[in-house]
């Protein structure tokens, strides 16, 4: 699955907030994969999965998003898939700030800003 700008993975271990995700996206016309955590995700990536974006929540259990984050980076391969960051609590600036290239978006996510987000960072033309 490569060259695909309309697939995303949505990594988030709440299975409820990712199937609304997943409903929410595939109705705006994405493809979406579901991983469970971060270590899933990089077992689908490591794989052969390129998404266009990866939405990385980062409070999980078995490998959190900032533990999964670091593995991107790390990886050549992978370091180049724009990352939207989604949370529930409140970050401070500091905790984010190690993570080049990111986008923080909070829970509850706006529907409009995140499908204008994501249009944006997997090049489709129509970001309005």
């Amino acid at each position: 699955m490569s060259g695909d700008r309309s697939l995303l993975l949505v990594v988030e271990d709440d299975a409820e907030v990712a199937q609304t995700l997943n409903d929410f996206l595939t109705d705006e016309g994405f493809h979406i994969v579901i991983a469970r955590n971060g270590k899933d995700a990089l077992g689908q990536l490591r794989g052969g999965l390129r998404p266009s974006a990866i939405l990385l929540d980062l409070l999980m259990p078995e490998m959190d998003g900032w533990q999964f984050r670091e593995e991107q980076v790390a990886d050549a391969n992978l370091r180049g898939i724009a990352t939207v960051i989604f949370t529930g609590s409140e970050l401070p600036p500091e905790s984010v700030a190690g993570m080049r290239d990111v986008e923080v978006m909070h829970k509850p996510v706006d529907g409009d800003k995140l499908v204008h987000t994501v249009r944006r960072l997997c090049g489709s033309a129509d970001t309005t």
